[in-house]
């Protein structure tokens, strides 16, 4: 296993095998640094982001959806657990905040596995709420605080 570091302005190359990643930024740099993730992150499509109330997990799922050409206003879904969004490609997207869900039962009645296998990117807040039926090839994103204007994303491939 390898990992790679990576500040926004820096360069990096992933070899044929995935490395776990660290991404570190500025707010005032996030669309860059979604830039880069989105780079990192190529052809996979379920992402499940972890991280305390107010790390900012909406916010970079929000900058991703700008840079992946998203036409709705991204929003936290916290209350209707499931936002469907589309880009300019026709293409769709799904944000899932599971922070209200009381249990795997709950998720599945909401939708949540038909988003999770529609073939579809979605980002997933709170995955901890429904890990097991969580596809095997979910890339794991763990968002940190370093202090009020910078943040670190460790991303683990499947």
């Amino acid at each position: 296993m390898c990992k790679v570091n990576l500040g926004v302005n820096g360069i990096f190359t992933l070899m044929e095998n995935i490395c776990d990643m660290d991404l570190t930024f500025g707010l005032h740099e996030i669309e860059t640094a979604a830039k880069k993730f989105l780079v990192a992150v190529d052809d996979y499509k379920i992402f499940a982001f972890h991280g305390n109330m107010g790390t900012g997990k909406t916010s970079f799922i929000r900058a991703a959806c700008t840079q992946l050409s998203v036409i709705d206003h991204v929003t936290s879904p916290t209350f209707a657990i499931i936002h469907t969004y589309h880009t300019f490609e026709g293409k769709v997207i799904y944000h899932l905040d599971l922070y209200r869900v009381k249990n795997r039962a709950e998720a599945v009645e909401a939708g949540v596995e038909d988003c999770l296998y529609s073939g579809d990117i979605c980002f997933i807040e709170w995955p901890e709420k429904v890990f097991d039926i969580l596809p095997l090839e979910t890339v794991q994103v763990f968002v940190e605080i370093i202090d009020e204007s910078r943040r670190k994303l460790v991303i683990k491939f499947p």
